[in-house]
């Protein structure tokens, strides 16, 4: 009996027959990277080469080194990167502009042909894109681009609100709001015990909800909510209504690592301190032994509001948000924590319940 062998293998199978031989190119010329922003900077390829693979002093970074495997092919090679805006949320995440400076800064021969629209704030791709405008071999082509969502036929706009919402624009998230209000609801509240009441009045037969909240969400524990506590996300995603440990119970959640990818039918964003609207923009902090610090580093400050994306993009029918309202006996919960947060999302247009 012949063996039965994958038609399609997984990346990392890919990266490590690659590293075998560095003269020979692998058997696949075409290469299909989903998720492609999320792939490694020089540094963490690097440790991660000297960690796991025992070989020191790596010299590129995971598209780089990825590019020259199939570079290695005498004719012909294609690689395709399937990217979502602002999606990186993991430390040494490189986007999709470390794949366009690999190859403006390595492989002047190869063709690229790119998205029109990648020049879009969500992208972070404007700088080397205007870099490498002088490429003789690089095609702008719009029909790269998908604009609509295909999550569910409810949620085709629901990308474009989150967008406009923390891209700090409310004028324009009214305006995409009034499209998408009547067929995805969207709520906000201060009560989460309203808000898991809401998730179940929507919810018909199997359809599966759940709250999600930020991996920094550290101050919901006065909700019951703790981050910190561990979730195995097959019982929480498969498992049914009778299964404490599944969505449907409400008491465990997961944050935007354990989420990203996946989708509910209905979720509950719940939002902590860590993320807070201000008259100056959005404010960044991590909770770190009794007090919220301020994250500086632009890097972090660009993985939070990320992971929010992420939260805020997760159900395929609708959703309620739910930002405390904090107290006055604990410091760490101050009200002026939560209420500017609160009264911009009032601004927008969304359903106060």
């Amino acid at each position: 009996m012949s063996a039965v062998k994958s038609f399609i293998q997984n990346v990392h199978n890919f990266r490590d027959a690659c590293l075998v031989d560095f003269s020979n190119p692998p058997i696949e010329h075409v290469a299909l990277f989903d998720e492609a922003q999320r792939a490694w900077d020089l540094q963490q390829t690097a440790n991660f080469m000297l960690r796991k693979k025992n070989t020191p002093n790596f010299n590129k970074s995971e598209p780089e080194f990825l590019i020259s495997c199939l570079d290695r092919h005498p004719d012909w090679a294609v690689v395709v990167c399937l990217v979502g805006g602002e999606q990186e949320i993991n430390t040494g995440e490189a986007g999709i502009s470390e794949w366009i400076e690999a190859l403006n800064r390595s492989y002047p021969d190869w063709h690229i042909y790119i998205s029109s629209r990648l020049t879009d704030s969500e992208y972070g791709a404007e700088k080397v894109i205007e870099n490498i405008k002088a490429h003789s071999n690089i095609v702008n082509k719009d029909e790269l681009h998908l604009s609509v969502s295909m999550r569910s036929f409810r949620a085709e706009h629901v990308s474009l609100l989150v967008k406009q919402l923390l891209d700090l624009k409310p004028d324009e998230a009214r305006e995409t709001l009034k499209s998408v209000e009547g067929k995805y609801p969207i709520a906000i509240t201060r009560d989460l015990n309203k808000a898991k009441q809401w998730l179940k009045d929507q919810a018909r037969g199997s359809e599966r909800y759940g709250i999600v909240v930020s991996s920094q969400a550290e101050r919901l524990k006065p909700h019951a909510i703790d981050v910190k506590t561990p979730v195995d996300p097959i019982h929480w995603f498969l498992d049914g209504k009778e299964d404490v440990r599944s969505s449907y119970y409400l008491e465990d959640v997961v944050t935007e690592f354990q989420v990203q990818g996946l989708e509910l039918d209905w979720a509950c964003v719940t939002w902590d301190a860590d993320f807070r609207y201000s008259k100056n923009g959005w404010e960044h902090f991590s909770f770190v032994g009794s007090h919220w610090n301020h994250i500086r580093k632009q890097e972090r400050q660009v993985y939070l509001k990320n992971a929010y994306r992420v939260l805020l993009t997760r159900a395929r029918q609708g959703m309620i948000i739910v930002v405390p309202s904090g107290s006055s006996e604990d410091m760490t919960r101050n009200h002026e924590f939560y209420n500017p947060t609160f009264e911009y999302l009032a601004e927008i247009g969304f359903k106060i319940l």
